[in-house]
């Protein structure tokens, strides 16, 4: 049986972490299996948006498997390599396609570093986060550290990492870790929707822009302005009359459709 299961359907692939039994516990053989299903993904210039998920509704992911550790803490400096063949989370980051993280249940320490990777966020009522990295005794080594902070804020961030209590799906809606929250019936036909609206831009434009958010990001503001104006100077002049055209009709098209 699959760890990671990957389907296509027009430009859209969905990625499922298949250890229900386990609450899809990052396993060594999972986190090299997703990690490599996200490269093979990259690498597909037919796939423009990409849904991560888990099997069930119990969980997205338990984060690492703990038993596994307890037998082995060797695979753990391998995990957090960022060019090794076990980190997924730098897989899902490097994903040039905007990554939606489908939440269908609990997302727990390592699988809350999995979930932070993804651009986009939606989550089932039955999502909870919670970082338990200072319970377990391990310190994060996919990002959480710093990620969880600039997303909810300092003072937050220390609550949950600090006392490892968990999330709940409003809440982190509240706090701004999830776009929003759906009914677990309705998760995947959420995702998928956006998903399909993300795959009608062009890869032309939706990769790039998704790196110059990503990269300006990471730099002071200052800094990242600067970056958007030597992008988009390069860019832009790239761009001719005519194709602003066609795009200014298509987006009026599809602006009465949606309105309709």
């Amino acid at each position: 049986m699959s760890l990671v299961l990957v389907t296509r359907d027009a430009g859209v692939a969905t990625v499922t972490l298949n250890r229900p039994e386990a609450m899809n516990a990052l396993s060594r053989a999972l986190r090299a299996e997703l990690a490599a299903a996200m490269r093979a993904l990259a690498a597909d210039d037919e796939v423009r948006a990409i849904i991560l998920t888990g099997a069930g509704e119990r969980a997205f992911t338990a984060g690492l498997d703990l038993k596994e550790l307890g037998a082995d803490t060797g695979s753990l400096g391998a995990a957090n390599a960022d060019g090794a063949d076990e980190n997924p989370v730098r897989a899902i980051e490097l994903c040039p396609q905007p990554v939606i993280g489908a939440i269908n249940g609990v997302a727990i320490t390592g699988g809350f570093e999995v979930a932070l990777a993804c651009d986009i966020l939606i989550a089932s009522t039955n999502a909870r986060f919670a970082d338990t990295h200072a319970r377990v005794g391990i310190l994060p080594g996919w990002g959480l550290s710093q990620k969880l902070s600039r997303i909810i804020g300092l003072s937050r961030a220390k609550e949950l990492s600090l006392t490892g209590n968990f999330l709940g799906a409003e809440a982190a809606r509240d706090w701004g870790l999830v776009n929003r929250v759906v009914a677990p019936e309705e998760l995947m036909p959420a995702a998928q929707a956006l998903a399909r609206d993300i795959a009608s831009i062009e890869p032309a434009m939706a990769r790039p822009y998704k790196k110059l958010i990503d990269d300006g990001y990471a730099l002071p503001f200052g800094e990242a302005l600067a970056l958007e104006h030597r992008t988009t100077s390069a860019l832009n002049r790239m761009v001719g009359a005519e194709d602003v055209e066609a795009r200014r009709l298509a987006v009026m098209t599809r602006g009465r459709e949606r309105a309709g």
